[in-house]
């Protein structure tokens, strides 16, 4: 595997290095293999948030989907109701779905959640992977480029917490108007969710935001250039140097075969239900060894795990990785165990590793 560049790695110390979790809220398999409801799955998110914070995991995302199969629609709402079961892990969206969004609402949310949770809040913004959100709420998805470049522009303006003068053409114009409430640090840590798109990976360094890659297909080593190309605008834009942030799928468990066995049924199943609505070929065992084996999933024993998280953490010079926990049906049960793994054997090892240069 190739090395990353020396300025890449600079930017990026083992100590500094954030290891989270993100859920969609998949509606999960009961004993029975029926899915549970929606209500069940939101209360079991929560419960897994809690236990994540008990073994010192650095931060614990939501994402927001519309769809019957994944439970979560209102992340702030969830992530609300963990911040008052916590008390040290950071809390944030994965992603919030800014272009059906607006961006007042936004931040006055997170601003909320910020303050409910004593300022662990942070936001991870994009344009979403799936589209139901837009004609749920009255968006044409002609306009899918410009929603999101004028919300974003308008989310940047509010960071800064002050009155605000902006226009644009998807929504009212804001002339010296301030926000409320304000958070107690007076910046909300902001990301943008990016799946490997050079105009949004420049757009994201333009606005001085951090920039979370979407890996979710494919090698590691294929987003090196994006991570290059962000550097190199910001260094061009005179931006702040912000971390690169990686999102990407897996389960962990005792060992290397007992976590592809728990989690394939499932993961394919969820490959499979999308890939019909998109034109993707089928799932299959080859396609998931050799995602484990050189692609983006993180599966297997926590060791196994640990070691593959400190390769992209150093072929990237990442400064956060979240796994996405959740895989489709997968049980609460076995979500549950995996975060105990992921907490108490692989974010140590992790850094054991780095360490080890």
């Amino acid at each position: 595997m190739t090395e990353p560049t020396t300025a890449a790695a600079e930017r990026t110390a083992p100590e500094q290095v954030e290891l989270g979790l993100d859920t969609f809220g998949d509606v999960t398999a009961g004993p029975d293999g029926a899915p549970v409801t929606a209500a069940r799955t939101i209360r079991e998110v929560v419960d897994e948030a809690v236990l994540a914070d008990q073994v010192g995991v650095d931060f614990f995302g939501v994402g927001e989907h519309h769809r019957e199969d994944f439970a979560v629609s209102a992340p702030e709402v969830v992530l609300a109701g963990i911040a008052t079961r916590t008390s040290r892990i950071r809390l944030g969206s994965a992603v919030t779905v800014l272009s059906s969004d607006d961006p007042v609402r936004v931040f006055e949310r997170f601003a909320t959640l910020d303050a409910l949770s004593d300022g662990r809040a942070e936001v991870i913004l994009g344009r979403g992977s799936f589209i139901e959100s837009f004609p749920l709420f009255g968006y044409d998805l002609s306009d899918y480029e410009v929603l999101f470049e004028e919300k974003l522009d308008l989310f940047v303006h509010l960071l800064d917490e002050g009155p605000v003068s902006w226009s644009g053409t998807t929504r009212a114009a804001l002339s010296g108007l301030e926000v409320f409430p304000k958070t107690e640090s007076g910046r909300l840590r902001t990301w943008v969710g990016v799946g490997g798109s050079p105009e949004s990976v420049v757009r994201t360094a333009r606005h001085g935001l951090g920039l979370m890659l979407a890996i979710i297909g494919g090698e590691p080593e294929r987003f090196r250039p994006y991570v290059d190309l962000y550097h190199r605008a910001v260094d061009e834009l005179g931006q702040p140097v912000l971390p690169v942030g990686v999102h990407s799928p897996g389960h962990v468990a005792e060992t290397d075969e007992q976590a592809q066995e728990e989690v394939y049924e499932h993961f394919a199943a969820m490959n499979n239900r999308i890939g019909r609505e998109r034109g993707w070929p089928a799932y299959h065992r080859g396609r998931f060894a050799h995602d484990i084996r050189d692609g983006s999933l993180y599966v297997g024993s926590p060791e196994t795990v640990a070691r593959k998280i400190a390769s992209t953490v150093r072929l990237l010079g990442a400064g956060r990785f979240d796994l996405k926990y959740s895989s489709g049906t997968l049980p609460h049960d076995a979500m549950m165990r995996s975060i105990e793994l992921y907490g108490t054997q692989v974010i140590p090892r992790v850094r054991e590793l780095l360490a080890e240069g």
